[in-house]
């Protein structure tokens, strides 16, 4: 695989290739994994994926596995249990963020039936295709990610600016921003 041409941001490392030849950009349908991206990106805000991406065995045993449903009815002492865990982001808001979300989260799914449901009504349950020649031409806000930002916010879902919705789209196959000239790009 190495001699494939991938996405120039993801030629980091090891860790990157694997992620973005393994899951970025590929439609997710399943609420386990949107939930866990949700976390995950959410985390993410104000720093980089590689931070996230490294740390992200440690989110998944700390969060129960991403158990939306166990995360919901986290109480105090776990919160305060989570702002001890070296091994994530110690981060009081997001960690208080992921509770909150988890809450929407089956919110949604109950009136919509699931999460995978709702997020893909905003494209017509058709991933987002762009075609973009070299990274400088990969936004970090569309129209799209400021719409379901805005009716995220509205359920209220926390830490999800249109910068962070538009990475969870991204990593979820919603959108599929592979470069041109990437092995992946369709």
């Amino acid at each position: 695989m190495e001699d494939k041409v991938r996405c120039a941001w993801c030629e980091k490392d090891d860790l990157y290739r694997k992620y973005h030849d393994q899951e970025w950009g590929k439609p997710v349908h399943d609420d386990a994994t949107f939930f866990e991206f949700i976390i995950l990106e959410t985390f993410q805000a104000g720093l980089n994926w590689h931070t996230i991406l490294k740390k992200r065995e440690n989110f998944r045993l700390a969060f129960d596995h991403f158990n939306y449903k166990k995360i919901a009815i986290y109480n105090e002492d776990k919160v305060q249990e989570l702002l001890q865990d070296t091994g994530i982001i110690r981060n009081k808001l997001k960690i208080r963020s992921a509770i909150s979300n988890a809450n929407s989260f089956i919110k949604v799914q109950e009136e919509f039936g699931s999460f995978s449901n709702y997020i893909w009504y905003f494209t017509s349950n058709r991933p987002v295709i762009n075609h973009p020649k070299s990274l400088i031409d990969v936004p970090s806000t569309t129209l799209l990610s400021d719409k379901i930002s805005k009716d995220l916010k509205k359920r209220g879902f926390k830490f999800v600016g249109s910068t962070v919705v538009y990475a969870f789209l991204q990593a979820t196959g919603i959108v599929n921003d592979h470069l041109e000239n990437c092995w992946i790009k369709d």
